[in-house]
């Protein structure tokens, strides 16, 4: 599964800052953030592997990881949290489960929460993305202003930073590698956000090639327009599976 994300051949592996490509994991802050770095800290923190990588008896794989507050996290956002992230990679499947936990006895926490994939694809403007038809968006490349997304696929040929709202829990996106299509089904994650920087704006990030915005589509399940809300003692779950399919059909 991995052939099918796209890891810039400019990112950087220092450990400081956020691997351009992937999936990162958005929280507790979706864009940009008053306390701390853009998208929150979850895509930049040292992450605590509970379960190594496994062979189940089934043949799937599967990982375990969690995060929790320390004095890194604590010095930008001063809530007590858990997270665990699940991974689970079938022959053609990946599936992510994602807990939230508040552990205070006091303090209830607001969030949000994203996977910011990174799909690898040939050329973006032949790809096609299902399940936005009638959605409503905030367009981040025009101002924030709100609009209805009215196609029945949505296609790329400009530069595109929306956050589409209450969309469907299944995506099917055309033309990735090797003409292949990916489905993504998500389940607690009702936005989905589109994202390609295009040329001028890909020329801007340093850990991008300039060439590489074509080959590239960011289709992110999430939870952002509507906050999580986490009372003391509750969680919050969620989940996200990536299907290939082979042969043009799912």
């Amino acid at each position: 599964m991995l052939f099918f994300f796209l890891f810039s051949k400019q990112a950087i592996f220092d450990g400081k800052r956020p691997i351009r490509g992937g999936v990162p994991f958005v929280f507790p802050q979706f864009g940009d953030w008053a306390f701390g770095p853009m998208h929150g800290f979850a895509r930049i923190a040292r992450w605590h592997v509970e379960k190594m990588p496994e062979r189940l008896p089934s043949g799937d794989v599967e990982a375990v990881f969690s995060l929790m507050d320390d004095d890194f996290t604590r010095s930008m956002w001063h809530f007590q949290f858990r997270l665990t992230y699940r991974l689970i990679l079938r022959e053609k499947e990946l599936h992510f489960n994602i807990g939230v936990y508040n552990p205070s006895k006091e303090l209830t926490f607001s969030c949000q929460l994203l996977l910011h994939t990174y799909f690898k694809v040939p050329d973006v403007r032949r790809c096609q993305i299902t399940g936005l038809h009638g959605c409503m968006f905030i367009d981040k490349s025009r101002d924030g202003v709100m609009y209805q997304d009215t196609r029945e696929v949505v296609t790329i040929n400009e530069c595109t930073s929306r956050i589409y709202q209450n969309t469907m829990q299944e995506h099917i996106i055309t033309n990735v590698v090797s003409g292949r299509k990916m489905r993504i089904q998500k389940y607690n994650f009702p936005d989905t956000v589109i994202w390609n920087p295009w040329a001028d704006l890909a020329k801007e990030i340093p850990d991008l090639g300039d060439d590489e915005f074509p080959n590239m589509v960011c289709v992110e399940a999430g939870r952002i327009a509507a906050p999580i809300v986490l009372l003391p003692g509750t969680a919050f779950e969620a989940s996200q599976i990536l299907q290939v399919n082979e042969n043009g059909h799912l």
